[in-house]
């Protein structure tokens, strides 16, 4: 079955979590079955990308457009900046499903040259709610100003998800509030790429916190962790491929917490082994946290606060703590406690966070939904 894949940004390499969702569930659509057209927008375009060409029968990338006069545009400057005229073209060459990876790529969904063609949303965020949270987090005045801006173009114009066939989701919050205001939507989770959970017991070596820091409310996130472990006698890693400069003036004499930088994936899996525990929170609500995934499939406990995921299932795998002295709290608990849920985890991951699951349920809401033809 051929469909198209339009990626808000070159899905590979998969190092942050909007690339980690595209990059496997490409690959696992692949796998199901699927005749993949891949569509990329980029702020720089790849020369060779043999990944890609592995797992799709076509590759096209197309410049993310930096004008700064979209600012003033009506449209959400993350969707007009994605509206070469090139990926329409793409589209119309090829009659087959178009599966649009977030809001952001949706410039040409409601083109008329693409009636009779089955559109699917996969509903990355809510985006005004995602860019009102960064806002809150930012300290820039200027940034600040334009993330709420971008976040009140967003719930504008939204409406657009009225001309998807299918909405799919990463949260059951997402789910109801797509179900409640426009048309039933779908949960499918988040695609990650592991394949096995490890088999981990005993104990750690010490409390693990890893992400982008490029992002607000990551930041925000280390400034917390960091504040709870100035006050415990137990060390902490800090992992991220950016940010060591900023975490350095966070931790200064502080001889327990150290900041370690990301050099692949295989380094992070490594650093997950070898926690304890994973403190993972997030100030703002979107989807499910990716790197609750890897820890969960990589690693001994988590802690998590309750913005991270609302599957229930997952949920219970978890060490649940919201305020800071609840997280300092199951620290101290935890700390001294030898792991060894290992079954339950493998069981429980298996039904609710399985890539090929999950694509098997996109392939058959696709063919469903027929293909587009009139």
């Amino acid at each position: 079955m051929p469909l198209h894949i339009i990626s808000f940004d070159n899905p590979y390499p998969p190092n942050y979590g909007g690339t980690v969702e595209v990059y496997h569930k490409i690959a696992a659509l692949h796998k199901a079955g699927f005749t993949i057209y891949l569509h990329c927008f980029a702020n720089k375009i790849p020369q060779q990308t043999p990944e890609l060409n592995a797992i799709a029968k076509e590759v096209h990338f197309y410049k993310i457009s930096n004008n700064p006069l979209h600012f003033f545009s009506k449209l959400p400057f993350s969707v007009i900046s994605r509206s070469d005229k090139a990926l329409l073209a793409n589209l119309l060459k090829v009659k087959a499903p178009i599966l649009f990876e977030s809001l952001k790529t949706t410039y040409f969904a409601s083109n008329e040259k693409l009636k009779g063609y089955k559109k699917i949303l996969r509903l990355h965020n809510i985006e005004q709610d995602y860019f009102v949270g960064i806002a809150v987090s930012e300290t820039n005045p200027v940034k600040k100003f334009l993330y709420k801006s971008e976040s009140k173009k967003y719930k504008d114009y939204e409406t657009v998800i009225n001309v998807f066939d299918e909405v799919l989701t990463l949260s059951n919050y997402e789910t109801n509030y797509i179900s409640n205001n426009f048309k039933p939507a779908r949960y499918i989770p988040v695609f990650h790429g592991n394949e096995a959970v490890a088999p981990l017991t005993g104990l750690g070596q010490y409390a693990l916190y890893h992400g982008d820091l490029r992002t607000p409310d990551n930041r925000e996130a280390v400034r917390e962790i960091i504040n709870i472990f100035k006050t415990l006698d137990y060390p902490l890693i800090i992992a991220s491929g950016t940010g060591e400069s900023f975490v350095a003036g966070l931790i200064e004499n502080s001889d327990n917490i150290q900041f370690v930088k990301i050099e692949s994936f295989t380094h992070l899996q490594q650093l997950l082994h070898n926690a304890h525990i994973n403190i993972i929170i997030s100030f703002q609500r979107s989807g499910t946290k990716l790197k609750l995934v890897n820890a969960l499939y990589n690693s001994r406990f988590c802690v998590i606060n309750n913005n991270i995921i609302d599957d229930t299932a997952i949920e219970a795998l978890c060490v649940m703590a919201n305020a800071h002295d609840e997280i300092r709290d199951a620290v101290v608990k935890l700390k001294d406690m030898p792991y060894g849920d290992v079954e339950i985890r493998r069981r429980v991951l298996k039904a609710h966070l399985n890539d090929d699951k999950s694509a098997s349920e996109i392939f058959n809401i696709i063919n469903t939904t027929g293909d587009g033809q009139e």
